[in-house]
């Protein structure tokens, strides 16, 4: 059942709104002033609420910065593949973060900020990637799944830092095409399950 236009919202509803201008908010100015510079205060003036609402909401600026970067990094689709699709997946995860202009920018300054701030680093790693890797290994199984797992997720984040922060010409410059058709057959090799030689 749809609700009227007239209709005032409930209070889940306004929840649930507010919630969503504080994290738009959040994402735009972690991209555009880093981590350390953002602000409770700079992030709430900008969503047009109270400080303390988003510290109700999100409890500090640390969980602030993780619930913006479950946001801004789409992880289902890795976390949900199939086992013969994860190499396929952990590039399409690549590329659908900094491909789309929309979304490039806030996934760079992510980026960025995790290479440089202690905190970011810690959320980025242990609250998004530590919980993927989790369930990419499970999918891999075998032994040393976790490993895989781990070197998968090196590969993809080292192009990742490549083309994206540092922009190498060569990765800068290829197509994501050509990036699959030579990264695909290794990544395919890293997540095999670990059967007796």
């Amino acid at each position: 059942m749809t609700r009227p236009d007239n209709a005032p919202l409930s209070r889940k509803e306004r929840r649930l709104r507010t919630e969503a201008r504080i994290l738009d908010a959040a994402r735009r100015l972690f991209a555009e002033l880093g981590f350390e510079r953002t602000t409770i205060r700079a992030v709430a003036g900008e969503a047009g609420v109270d400080p303390a609402l988003v510290m109700q909401y999100f409890g500090s600026k640390d969980g602030l910065f993780a619930a913006a970067a479950l946001s801004t990094v789409d992880t289902e689709s890795l976390v949900q593949a199939e086992h013969d699709d994860l190499p396929r997946m952990a590039l399409a995860h690549v590329f659908a973060d900094f491909e789309d202009p929309d979304r490039r920018a806030s996934a760079v300054a992510l980026l960025r900020s995790c290479l440089t701030h202690p905190a970011a680093r810690r959320i980025l790693r242990d609250e998004v990637m530590g919980k993927t890797q989790s369930q990419v290994a499970r999918t891999i199984g075998g032994d040393d799944a976790g490993l895989r797992a781990a070197v998968l997720n090196a590969c993809t984040l080292g192009l990742t830092v490549a083309r994206y922060l540092l922009e190498d010409s060569v990765l800068a410059n290829a197509s994501p095409d050509d990036i699959e058709r030579v990264m695909l057959p290794a990544l395919r090799k890293i997540a095999e399950a670990n059967e007796q030689d």
